[in-house]
């Protein structure tokens, strides 16, 4: 069986100026359906460590995954929003140990901006329970001697270069803004001080700015429907004087004092009279998301698996279309007392050989692609990339392209075991 190997080894490496192309092939579709399969994992648990901790997201009814992606991802649009007294009516529930009001819609430099209250980061988490940690400074105060205070997360402050200290502005709406550059509708005239820089937790909440409710309600004083009010801007000081109290918010984290309770209370909020709301358990809504992505990951699955396919039948094909001119060497193996079967397992392990340092130099690209590509990824895309061992589904992957790799290989042996000694020796014309 050694020798049969080896024989294999060299016969293939004889053969490397044909081969090779053939492994750079399998290389490459090992290296798509890899990495596929590692950005769906990581995607999935980036999405599912998001947000933890929270029992319920409470809005304006609408659909489930559209209130999940814009409150907690802040993704898409969110066209109603719930009054105050709701979510006060929903806080004196028995069951409700907290409720974080949210109220999203602005931006800074393309980057969202949070309308929240302190508690937030005291109740907010992430992954495993994981609470929110200042790596710099402090909370904003939430009073309004602290009005023009903000948060902000760590990619923002990373690539923004901002410290503590730093004076920004806020944008109207979620606008994609040069982070370079200011957007046309700036509340300019109400500049923020940034007090406390948020340790990295490869969520949204890296890229978000988070300020008051009430710092929002102050920026937007002297604008109606969108715009600013022509007979010009209150000045911040000025600001201070107004009722800053929000009257509607964007959503509402709930936390409860039972998980048990979750059901009573999810009820409660879809059958609340005072206006149309929704309560909605993240698990569920993240469950109906995957759902709608499945789709499309099972197509980008099946592109790479023609792909790997592809690579294999060229395989095949190469070998096939080399056995005219191995007729010889076959047959001088056969004469030195080789028998069929032999024939048989040559170019079996021969083509195992061939798929195999394709594989392996297919799952090393993938790995190596990855760990290069893993800090691009967490700045634009927002996803953390594990850099951890390969998962079971990516091992079962590549064991899938070695047995289609030999299964492809058989062809051209049986072809070669069928052939007679005679039909090797005897010249053709």
């Amino acid at each position: 069986m050694n020798s049969l190997l080896g024989v294999a080894r060299q016969s293939a490496w004889n053969r490397r100026s044909t081969l090779v192309w053939v492994v750079v092939s399998l290389a490459l579709a090992t290296a798509l359906l890899w990495t596929l399969e590692r950005l769906r994992h990581d995607i999935r648990s980036s999405f599912a460590q998001s947000v933890s901790g929270v029992d319920l997201i409470v809005g304006a009814r609408n659909s489930p995954v559209q209130l999940m992606l814009f409150s907690v991802f802040h993704i898409g649009s969110n066209a109603q929003s719930l009054s105050m007294g709701s979510v006060r009516a929903v806080a004196q529930h028995r069951s409700v140990s907290w409720v974080v009001p949210l109220s999203l819609g602005d931006s800074h430099r393309g980057y969202p901006v949070l309308g929240t209250t302190p508690e937030y980061f005291k109740h907010f988490a992430y992954g495993d329970k994981q609470p929110l940690v200042l790596a710099q400074g402090a909370v904003f105060a939430g009073t309004l001697d602290g009005l023009y205070e903000a948060v902000i997360g760590a990619e923002v402050a990373r690539n923004m270069g901002y410290g503590l200290g730093q004076g920004i502005t806020l944008g109207h709406g979620l606008h994609e803004h040069d982070h370079e550059s200011k957007g046309p509708d700036e509340h300019a005239d109400k500049p923020f001080k940034v007090v406390g820089i948020l340790a990295p937790t490869g969520t949204p909440v890296d890229r978000t700015v988070h300020v008051s409710l009430q710092a929002l309600q102050a920026v937007h004083l002297g604008w109606v429907a969108g715009a600013p009010m022509p007979v010009g801007q209150i000045p911040a000081d000025q600001a201070r004087k107004f009722d800053l109290e929000p009257q509607q918010v964007t959503a509402a984290l709930v936390g409860l004092k039972t998980r048990a309770a979750v059901f009573n209370v999810q009820r409660y909020v879809n059958q609340y009279e005072g206006e149309a709301l929704m309560g909605v358990m993240p698990g569920v809504a993240l469950g109906e998301l995957w759902t709608v992505l499945g789709l499309g990951e099972n197509a980008l699955l099946a592109v790479s698996a023609l792909v790997a396919l592809v690579s294999v039948l060229s395989l095949m094909a190469v070998v096939l279309a080399g056995l005219n001119e191995r007729r010889r060497e076959l047959a001088v193996l056969r004469a030195v007392g080789a028998g069929p079967r032999h024939v048989l397992g040559l170019l079996a392990w021969e083509g195992l050989w061939v798929t195999g340092v394709g594989v392996l130099l297919g799952g090393l690209l993938a790995q190596v692609g990855m760990a290069l590509l893993a800090p691009w990824v967490q700045n634009v895309l927002g996803i953390r990339l594990q850099m951890a061992a390969p998962l079971l589904t990516q091992w079962a992957l590549a064991a899938a392209v070695l047995l289609a790799g030999l299964l492809a290989s058989l062809g051209p042996a049986w072809r070669a075991y069928r052939m007679s000694l005679a039909d090797g020796l005897s010249p053709r014309v």
